[in-house]
């Protein structure tokens, strides 16, 4: 009948309708209804009042347009973490925590990287790297660095919130860090080139956080793997998240500025989605 109020199963199935993922519609519905999913599945049959159903429905559409969930909601997720997110940052990928796992294995193994490994991430965005390395290690120092001053605001909220001490420092790649000399660096740099069919789907996050000035891919890539000698101690490492076909170029980056024991990891879908390598020792 119409008048009735709509119903969660209503809403999902209209947000089905205009091509949105049940998944991502149970969460923009959880955000805006202020409830648990399970509780939604549960009672789908619950009447939704009209102001809820429309701001609801405005969701869907924007989501339906391409708008990342995480800008909707304001928060992504991310190695155990609830980070804010907006549209100055790139929405955090679940492949990304490949980058983190392998830092902390290194941290947790390689006692040659100190009692107090000094942590570099570059390019932070929402903090999310550098937040979580901090959270899951605390005596590493981490310091993490952005070209981009919305995105050091976003990321600096982000350490506030979660009471997680992390220096920041504004400026490109290594240029902010001057002479200093790190255990471990982190980075997961744009690496989509600028003909990249991906970008249309992707575009309401921030473009230079996806493709690099000039739109050569590897472009920063290539000034991380270049600058790594003058920055990283004895021993130090230098690991990178780059393009699933990328692999093969980036050790070969990573070899010509004299870093060893390359190797790589991979992400969720199976793809070499990581490359790091080793200051030598000595």
């Amino acid at each position: 009948m119409s008048g009735m109020a709509p119903t969660p199963e209503a809403l999902l199935r209209e947000a089905q309708a205009a091509g949105v993922d049940r998944h991502d519609a149970l969460r923009l519905a959880s955000h805006v209804l202020e409830r648990p999913r399970a509780w939604l599945i549960a009672h789908g049959d619950e009447p939704v009042d009209p102001p809820a159903a429309s701001r609801l429905r405005a969701l869907f559409a924007r989501r339906a347009d391409g708008v990342p969930v995480a800008y909707l909601t304001g928060w992504r997720a991310f190695h155990g973490l609830e980070l804010a997110v907006t549209p100055d940052v790139l929405d955090p990928r679940p492949d990304t925590e490949t980058l983190v796992d392998w830092a902390l294995e290194l941290l947790d193994r390689d006692h040659a990287l100190g009692r107090e490994p000094q942590v570099a991430d570059l390019g932070t965005g929402s903090g999310a790297i550098a937040l979580a390395v901090a959270k899951a290690c605390p005596r590493a120092r981490v310091v993490a660095t952005d070209a981009s001053a919305p995105a050091l605001a976003v990321a600096r909220a982000n350490a506030e919130r979660l009471r997680l001490d992390v220096e920041f420092a504004a400026g490109p790649w290594w240029e902010p860090l001057a002479t200093r000399h790190f255990d471990l660096v982190l980075a997961n740099p744009p690496y989509l080139g600028a003909d990249d069919p991906h970008l249309p789907a992707l575009r309401h996050e921030p473009r230079s956080a996806l493709v690099p000035a000039g739109g050569d891919a590897l472009a920063d890539l290539r000034t991380l793997a270049a600058g790594a000698p003058a920055h990283l101690r004895p021993g130090g490492w230098l690991l990178l998240e780059h393009g699933w076909d990328q692999a093969d170029a980036v050790a070969a980056l990573l070899q010509a500025a004299g870093l060893e024991s390359i190797a790589h990891r991979r992400d969720l879908a199976g793809h070499l989605r990581c490359t790091g390598g080793r200051h030598p020792a000595g």
